[in-house]
């Protein structure tokens, strides 16, 4: 299933500046109301988590954790995702019980 996107730079800084955050040692979540039926997604990996090669995989690894989470999601948010530095070398599994964690501190996670 195909997910929305956050792609203007407008519309994250209305996440940052409105919306409210979580945040552990891999991930940081900033989510915000959007009244929609649906679900947008934004990722921010910066220069200081490592190269292109590593910021990449960063940001597949959590579209695909979000991917999967998605239709367990209560719907009508934007979603930022903010990844720390501690978060290069971490496998598939690591990112998914961070993001799960997020989901529940935030109370959009319905299992």
């Amino acid at each position: 299933m195909k997910f929305e996107k956050l792609k203007k730079n407008s519309h994250f800084r209305i996440v940052y500046k409105r919306g409210k955050s979580f945040s552990n040692r891999f991930l940081v979540l900033y989510i915000f109301r959007n009244k929609k039926d649906y679900n947008r997604l934004g990722i921010s990996v910066s220069k200081k988590v490592g190269k292109s090669v590593i910021r990449n995989r960063v940001k597949r690894l959590i579209k695909e954790s979000y991917r999967l989470n998605n239709s367990d999601l209560k719907k009508g948010y934007d979603l930022v995702f903010i990844a720390r530095n501690f978060v290069k070398n971490k496998n598939y599994n690591e990112v998914l019980s961070a993001m799960v964690d997020l989901f529940k501190k935030a109370g959009l996670y319905d299992k």
